[in-house]
């Protein structure tokens, strides 16, 4: 049997094995071309992540997959009044992915970035000096969030380092994340 032959007999057997073995290998080339795309365009091999808590909502919504970009392609451009028609997800302000504290065992905090500070200045009106420079940062929700991260439990009195940020939050795909909230975590 040719090596031709032997690929027509691959590509248009019905046998049980020949076939789950083909299924295999096309799924495993759609994972490689669509992990190759996301490495070329986002910067990261996983650039997703699902939303899990209503702290962002009206904007994004438990459950919408959002695509992030790698922080080291981009730069935060925070929410402040000289960004002229810049928005992001509808507000100003760039929507960041961080580590609460740097930790890289808890879950990243996906809120907007208000406004950066300089070590020593206050980090809202008559706040505490930031003990280091960083972003003041805050869901969108009003109900759920009347004040900013670091004036609660999230990043309490410390603003969020540079190196802290995983990336950019740059599109959203609604409702797709549930599947992703049901599975549990590896």
């Amino acid at each position: 049997m040719s090596l031709k032959d032997k690929i027509d007999t691959f590509r248009n057997s019905d046998k049980f094995w020949i076939s789950l073995t083909r299924d295999i290998l096309t799924v495993g080339l759609a994972v490689l071309i669509f992990v190759s795309f996301s490495q070329i365009a986002f910067g990261m091999w996983t650039p997703m992540v699902a939303v899990e808590s209503g702290s962002m909502e009206p904007h994004m919504n438990v459950g919408d997959i959002i695509f992030i970009e790698n922080i080291d392609r981009t730069k935060v451009i925070p929410n402040q009044p000289d960004n002229g028609d810049y928005l992001s997800f509808e507000k100003s302000g760039d929507v960041i992915l961080y580590r609460p504290y740097g930790k890289t065992d808890t879950t990243p905090i996906i809120h907007r970035a208000m406004y950066y500070v300089e070590k020593g200045e206050p980090m809202w009106t008559d706040g505490p000096p930031a003990p280091n420079n960083g972003y003041i940062t805050k869901g969108d929700n009003i109900l759920t969030n009347t004040h900013f991260d670091q004036q609660g439990d999230i990043s309490y009195h410390i603003p969020v380092k540079k190196e802290w940020i995983i990336g950019v939050a740059r599109y959203k795909i609604p409702y797709v994340g549930y599947l992703r909230l049901l599975l549990p975590r590896f």
